[in-house]
């Protein structure tokens, strides 16, 4: 059985040139979302098609980009339903992974998205350390400045639990205790 896809973006577009054509492929079933983004990941239409598809079944799109939000979801995607038995057809690129041709293509596009992922992996690790050695301090902003950890070293010193001292300033006790360790030179284990 082949079973049908189909989104537009939003509400001006419509959806009647996709409906045709994959009407004219003979899907028996055809579901959408309507106004839409690609890049949207909660796809009611999406979701529902690739419940009804079935082992020996075809999920047809009008075009690739109707199916995925980018080249590794798409390819993920199109893998899922390969390893599920299922075929997919992309009417306007030509392309049907129930041909030896088609899944060939799919191949090369699965490795242009791995080398595409490589690239950019090698450019956040290259990226990261110029920022290092430029003196950058990477990830997320400490909670505790150093007024703050002042602050809590008095209180403690006070006889203010520690408990108290991190509701006070909004952290948790172990965000507290991590930053007096830090601050020391004290690396504690995660």
């Amino acid at each position: 059985m082949k079973i049908g896809y189909m989104r537009v973006s939003t509400d001006e577009q419509h959806l009647d040139l996709q409906r045709e054509a994959l009407e004219a492929a003979g899907c028996e079933r055809v579901f959408e979302d309507y106004g839409v983004s690609g890049s949207a990941t909660e796809r009611k239409g999406l979701k529902r098609a690739l419940r009804a598809v079935k082992a020996g079944d075809v999920l047809v799109v009008w075009k690739l980009d109707r199916l995925g939000r980018s080249l590794p979801h798409l390819i993920a995607t199109i893998t899922a339903l390969r390893d599920k038995g299922i075929g997919f057809q992309s009417l306007q690129e030509q392309i049907d992974t129930t041909s030896a041709g088609g899944r060939f293509y799919m191949h090369i596009l699965a490795a242009l998205a791995e080398f595409e992922r490589e690239m950019i992996r090698d450019r956040t690790t290259a990226g990261m350390q110029a920022a290092k050695r430029r003196g950058v301090k990477l990830g997320r902003p400490a909670k505790l400045d150093a007024d703050k950890l002042a602050q809590a070293r008095k209180m403690l010193k006070a006889g203010i639990s520690r408990k108290a001292v991190a509701e006070t300033l909004e952290v948790s006790p172990l965000t507290l205790r991590r930053a007096l360790a830090e601050s020391k030179g004290v690396k504690l284990i995660r």
